[in-house]
């Protein structure tokens, strides 16, 4: 009875604080729409905010694997890669003969199940190593498919598709053929289907799927291994099953940001996936909290934006950079800021619990 209390109570607390996350991505969308219909949004930041999207998609994302799963992995930029690059390729090769809103559901859609399967194919053989091992392999994951598509070029013209990986040059094709895949210039003519709303709908989705995750039976096996590996397995907890779930999945949700990154932009190349877009969103997860998916949410939002909010102070802006990402590490892992916020927070439950016996 005890036990069943509990887990009642688990579940309502999960359900809470899940639709506090929605809410919080919902009410930035509102103000944000808000001051963009009434002109006091710059135009800026009318640009940064399908890259905020993406970011938080990908920081929530590795925040599934570093956070829950407990593994360092450095290749989710190739992931992303993978997933621009396949969907771009798709939404090319389809042009105008898919309504936009139907060719851009099928690319994430594709994109999403390629980086999945890479996630996968990558995952089995990979997973099996531990720390700075799983660290280095995944980082090599990343740099090879970096250049790969730095040497890919992929045409079609009357005779078929054609595909060649080789930095001696572009494609020789006939007549009225089209270079879709053209090495290190990337892809061309990508149509620009990714918004704002598009951005916000697919981050609640990643929500949606990452938190029902983690508080599901599933979840709990993989925080379990994360947490003791020996003690999961001695239980009966098939440790590769729960670890490639976590990884794939991951993969998956970091393919549909390379969606969005793909479809923002009319040129795609391969040079923004390398090993310094990795390391960034593994900040963005560190300081927002390993395993706070709130807290990646607000580091992606802040470390995206505030770079370029500082861009007038050209002398100034890498300094106060720097200075906020020390505030947010100190806030999340010095002992004296911890301590200080569970004080707070029991502040706030005596002062509901106060308010509550004074309204009845």
């Amino acid at each position: 009875m005890t036990v069943m209390k509990n887990t009642i109570k688990n579940m309502k607390k999960s359900t809470k604080s899940n639709l506090i996350t929605y809410g919080m991505v919902i009410v930035a969308y509102i103000i944000v729409q808000i001051f963009s219909t009434t002109g006091n949004l710059s135009s800026m930041m009318q640009g940064l905010l399908v890259p905020l999207c993406i970011y938080v998609i990908a920081a929530v994302s590795l925040n599934l694997v570093v956070g829950f799963s407990g593994e360092l992995s450095l290749g989710h930029a190739g992931f992303m890669c993978i997933g621009a690059y396949v969907s771009a390729f798709f939404s090319s090769c389809v042009g105008d003969a898919l309504p936009g809103p139907l060719r851009f559901l099928f690319a994430i859609l594709i994109g999403a199940a390629v980086a999945g399967i890479f996630g996968i194919l990558i995952g089995i053989p990979v997973l099996r190593l531990r720390g700075d091992y799983l660290a280095i392999v995944t980082l090599a994951f990343g740099e090879i498919i970096k250049n790969l598509m730095n040497v890919l070029y992929i045409g079609i013209d009357g005779s078929g598709l054609h595909i060649q990986a080789s930095d001696g040059g572009a494609l020789v094709l006939d007549a009225g053929g089209k270079v879709i895949v053209n090495g290190a210039l990337g892809i061309t003519g990508t149509p620009k289907d990714s918004t704002f709303t598009i951005g916000v709908i697919i981050i609640l989705i990643t929500l949606f799927i990452v938190q029902n995750l983690v508080n599901s039976r599933s979840g709990r096996a993989i925080m379990a291994i994360r947490d003791n590996r020996i003690a999961a397995e001695s239980i009966g907890i098939n440790i590769t099953k729960y670890k490639l779930m976590a990884f794939s999945i991951s993969a998956a949700l970091a393919g549909v940001a390379g969606v969005l990154y793909s479809h923002n932009l009319a040129t795609l190349t391969v040079k923004k996936f390398d090993y310094n877009t990795s390391i960034m969103i593994l900040v963005f997860v560190v300081l927002g909290g390993i395993g706070n998916i709130r807290g990646s949410i607000i580091a992606a939002v802040i470390l995206t934006a505030l770079p370029e909010l500082l861009r007038g102070l050209s002398d100034y802006r890498m300094l106060i950079y720097a200075i906020v990402l020390v505030a947010m590490m100190l806030f999340n892992w010095a002992p004296a800021a911890i301590s200080w916020r569970e004080r707070m927070k029991e502040k706030i439950a005596e002062r509901r619990k106060h308010q509550t016996k004074e309204a009845a």
